[in-house]
């Protein structure tokens, strides 16, 4: 066997090895499929309290309880989700020290502040439905977030043998206006709203020592609010074994924009406790198991979101997002999202769970005012650092410097564009003249070209070629480097655009959302890769960068020549940007043609202010001047001298 046969066994082995390890189920799959079963298992669980009570050790996560066999026909039933305002069917059995929490009159307590109408049940006693009050969905529907119809949300722990889930006890309101169904809360003015549910005591009586409270602390002015969950005389129902309780909580999340931007859609974000931010897939359902501390779980759509946040951390989670392919819940339903989380809680040291909730808008500003990275929902580039870093600190800064005159956002979009462009306007002038040097030198390149016509003369030719640019004092490569330099600006526009809720809902010209496309015409058919409308502003962009891309060739000369293949795709990639824009926001095609339009005015003036017979002759005396060498090249010409010497 040679050489070459054995190194192509080696790497046909390297390729199968490596092919294994990448299919192979990761960490964090296989800890999914346990934490599932484990999760099946703890709900089905039955304990002998005199035998555990003895013998039981503090279990350190749910992961290590221990999976029993439980009847089919047991675990079918407790699976079974429920919906909101279906009748209670729990057995004093059932739920034990809170058998006389199950049952209640079906009732909701509307808690109104500057920023949003907030709709509390007496079942689970949590929020059921949160409505923006300064926001309309794109069809002027009253814009909420999530509904009493498709949100569930509770606590579960063990009690007695039992699972205890405080979404289907009946909760009281406590205070001083408990009679009241509305209450209103303004400015900076806040206020506290506590929901409980009791325990009772062996007899079925209700035990008013013993009981949970959902306290809520609402600010007018904010869409920040504290939730603190306290329990009260728990000894005896929790486990004093238990060093954690289950924050479960399910919602169906409404479509409230008339397009669903697949790069920015409806998912679940979260943060590690003490790392970075990251998401579940935008575009797929998809289920994660977190074995890690978190400190904010968020159901995000494009432009709101609502969050669930500890004040110290969540031990770890599940995670899922899915979409009902049959019999949608609601006529805008959207998606369904989900959180399994545990935090730790253990009733001889702790009374209080304290969290925070967010409910409100997707605004760079305000998300990072609160700290904790909740701004990292909105997709501005975070990939790549030098993106996040031109929007976080320069666009979206003067973006909202801009809008804070009150002007029409398409006039805001032109302002910021001539801004940026007169930023740029030093990079784009080196480029023009790295293009008029090109130019009035093709004369002569063109002569070297006649003086090695044959195919084999190729590096000849590309020697002399690169020795006259040296003379001239003219580099290729430097018209590259300025158009690289606005690279990270292009990008970053790509990023900001569509995730600016700013623009959401603002007309101009023709457009009826900045935030969305701008349809003038609508088609009988879908065009794949297209769509079915077309988006002017889209158009015309794609107008303008064809004019651009053919005047840019035009001034670059013979480097487009030698280079046929590249002018082809420079015409190509604007036909594919008529696709991939025209369902995007019109905002970013507006930019682009304004982009290009001044692009346009900069071109024509630098023709007129550069002179190039000047330039011309500018570049005969810079050929006559000697030429200074680098240390480097000095370097390689003494190396080359060296090696001829030693031939010698």
């Amino acid at each position: 066997m040679n050489k070459n046969s054995i190194l192509g066994f080696t790497l046909i082995a390297a390729i199968m090895i490596g092919y294994s390890i990448w299919m192979a189920p990761s960490k964090e799959e296989l800890a999914a499929k346990k934490r599932k079963q484990d999760s099946i298992a703890m709900v089905m669980q039955r304990y002998n309290d005199s035998v555990n009570r003895a013998k039981a050790t503090a279990p350190k996560s749910r992961s290590k309880q221990k999976v029993q066999e439980t009847p089919k026909k047991e675990t079918t039933q407790k699976q079974q989700p429920v919906s909101a305002g279906r009748e209670p069917s729990n057995s004093t059995q059932e739920y034990g020290a809170f058998s006389s929490a199950t049952h209640g009159n079906k009732k909701y307590y509307t808690i109104e502040t500057d920023l949003a109408k907030f709709s509390i049940s007496k079942k689970g006693g949590f929020i059921n439905s949160v409505e923006l009050k300064k926001y309309k969905t794109w069809d002027q529907r009253p814009l909420y977030l999530f509904d009493s119809t498709t949100s569930r949300f509770g606590i579960s722990f063990f009690s007695h043998n039992k699972v205890i889930n405080t979404g289907q006890l009946y909760f009281s309101v406590i205070g001083p206006r408990s009679g009241a169904n509305h209450y209103v809360v303004s400015g900076k003015d806040s206020l506290r709203f506590v929901m409980r549910v009791y325990a009772n005591n062996s007899g079925g009586t209700i035990d008013s020592s013993r009981f949970i409270d959902y306290i809520y602390t609402f600010t007018g002015n904010q869409y920040m609010l504290h939730f603190n969950i306290e329990m009260h005389g728990m000894n005896g129902i929790i486990p004093d074994n238990m060093n954690y309780v289950e924050l479960k909580w399910y919602t169906d999340l409404l479509q409230e924009e008339k397009t669903v931007d697949p790069r920015n859609g409806a998912t679940i974000y979260y943060k590690f406790y003490k790392d970075n931010v990251d998401n579940l897939s935008e575009r797929k359902d998809e289920e994660k198991t977190i074995k890690a501390k978190l400190k904010w779980v968020s159901f995000k759509q494009r432009f709101f979101s609502s969050t669930l946040i500890a004040r110290g951390f969540f031990n770890d989670g599940i995670l899922k997002v899915h979409k009902i392919k049959k019999n949608p819940p609601t006529k805008h339903y959207l998606k369904s999202v989900s959180a399994d989380l545990t935090v730790p809680f253990n009733v001889m040291r702790d009374k209080v769970i304290p969290l925070s909730f967010y409910f409100g808008p997707n605004d760079f500003s305000t998300l990072k005012s609160y700290g904790m990275q909740l701004n990292h929902q909105i997709p501005i580039g975070w990939g790549f650092f030098i993106l996040a870093w031109v929007n976080e600190w320069i666009v979206i800064p003067v973006f909202n410097w801009l809008g804070s005159y009150g002007w029409n956002y398409g006039i805001v979009i032109l302002i910021l564009t001539i801004l940026l462009k007169m930023a740029l306007f030093p990079i784009a002038y080196k480029t023009y003249m790295s293009s008029a040097k090109m130019r009035v030198l093709k004369p002569e390149v063109d002569a070297i070209g006649a003086k090695f016509p044959k195919k084999e003369d190729s590096m000849k030719k590309q020697q002399a070629v690169m020795a006259l640019y040296r003379k001239a004092g003219a580099n290729p490569a430097s018209g590259c480097i300025p158009m690289l330099l606005q690279m990270p600006i292009l990008f970053a526009m790509f990023e900001f655009f569509p995730s600016a809720i700013q623009l959401r809902q603002q007309s101009f010209l023709w457009a009826h959302d900045l935030s969305s496309y701008d349809s003038i015409l609508h088609l009988p058919w879908n065009i794949p890769f297209y769509g079915d409308h077309v988006s002017l502003f889209t158009l015309l962009m794609t107008v303008s960068t064809i004019m651009y891309t053919y005047l840019n060739n035009q001034m670059m000369g013979s480097q487009t020549q030698s280079m046929p293949g590249m002018k082809n795709m420079m015409y190509i990639m604007p036909i594919m940007f008529l696709g991939i824009f025209n369902n995007y926001a019109s905002g970013l095609s507006y930019y682009y043609f304004l982009a290009n339009i001044i692009t346009f005015l900069q071109m024509y003036l630098f023709k007129y202010a550069v002179n190039e017979e000047k330039l011309l002759k500018q570049i005969e005396a810079n050929k006559k001047k000697p030429k200074k060498k680098s240390n480097f090249q000095k370097r390689l010409e003494a190396a080359a001298q060296q090696r001829s010497n030693q031939k010698r």
